[in-house]
C-alpha cells in the first residue's frame, strides 16, 4: 500500500506490527540470517549514534531539513525516497523522518532512567510481552513537526490507525490510516534461543487461531 506515494525505493507503509515481524522472518529464512524489528533502546541508540543533543546533527530543529523528510508547515504532501537527505554520524539514513518504525517494545510510560537500579544501567532493556495494543514507534515522519522527530520522541500504536479498514474482522497485516508508519529491521551479532527467536516474530499480539486480534 502506498496510496500513490510510491513503491520503488521508498519506504514500505501501513504495515501492521504483526506483518513486520513476518517480513522479518521471511527474510531469515530466505538469507539464512536472524532479523528481528530493533527494540526500542537498540533503535535510539542508533538515531543517537554517540550523540547526545535533540537530533543526531545537534540541537537546531531549522537544520532538520537537511537530514530527514518532515512538515514544518503542516502540508503533508507524503514520504520521499529513502536515504536522499544526509545521513546520521554512523552513516543511517532518515532517523528523524520520512516515516516513523516500529520497535519490538510494548509501550509503557517510563523512561529508562527508571529502570536503573542503584545508578547502574539496564543491560539491553526491552518491554517484552504478547500484546496488540500498544507497541512502540520511534522517529519522526512526513506527517510530523519537528518536536516529534527528536532522538526522543516515542509514539505508540492505537485502533486509530486502522479506522478506514472497512472488513468485520480488520487486517491484521495493514494499518489503512498509517501513511506514516514503516519499518527497519536489525542483524543482532548475537543469535538468541529458538524460543526467544520465536517469541519475537510472534509478540504483535495475534491470536493463532484463525490469524485474528
Amino acid at each position: 500500500m502506498s496510496f500513490g506515494m510510491g513503491t520503488k525505493g521508498y519506504p514500505a507503509v501501513c504495515m501492521t506490527h504483526h506483518a513486520a515481524s513476518k517480513f522479518c522472518e521471511w527474510l531469515s529464512f530466505q538469507t539464512g540470517h536472524y532479523y528481528r524489528l530493533p527494540t526500542e533502546a537498540e533503535w535510539e541508540y542508533a538515531c543517537r549514534a554517540g550523540t547526545t543533543t535533540i537530533y543526531h546533527f545537534g540541537d537546531d530543529p531549522a537544520q532538520l531539513g537537511e537530514y530527514d523528510v518532515y512538515d514544518p508547515e503542516q502540508k503533508r504532501t507524503g514520504y520521499e525516497k529513502v536515504g536522499t537527505k544526509k545521513p546520521n554520524p554512523w552513516g543511517l539514513y532518515d532517523m528523524h523522518g520520512n516515516v516513523i518504525e516500529w520497535c519490538l517494545d510494548l509501550h509503557e510510560k517510563v523512561s529508562y532512567r527508571s529502570w536503573k537500579s542503584a545508578g547502574e544501567p539496564v543491560e539491553a532493556p526491552y518491554v517484552a510481552g504478547v500484546k496488540l495494543y500498544s507497541h512502540v514507534a520511534r522517529g519522526g515522519s512526513w506527517y510530523d513537526k519537528a518536536d516529534l522527530c527528536r532522538s526522543a520522541a516515542r509514539t505508540y500504536s492505537n485502533p486509530e490507525w486502522k479506522v478506514l479498514d472497512l472488513y468485520l474482522v480488520k487486517s491484521y497485516w495493514y494499518l489503512t490510516d498509517a501513511l506514516w508508519l514503516g519499518f527497519r529491521f536489525v542483524r543482532p551479532t548475537e543469535i538468541p534461543s529458538t524460543e526467544d527467536i520465536y517469541f519475537m516474530w510472534n509478540s504483535s499480539g495475534i491470536e493463532d487461531k484463525g490469524g485474528r486480534p
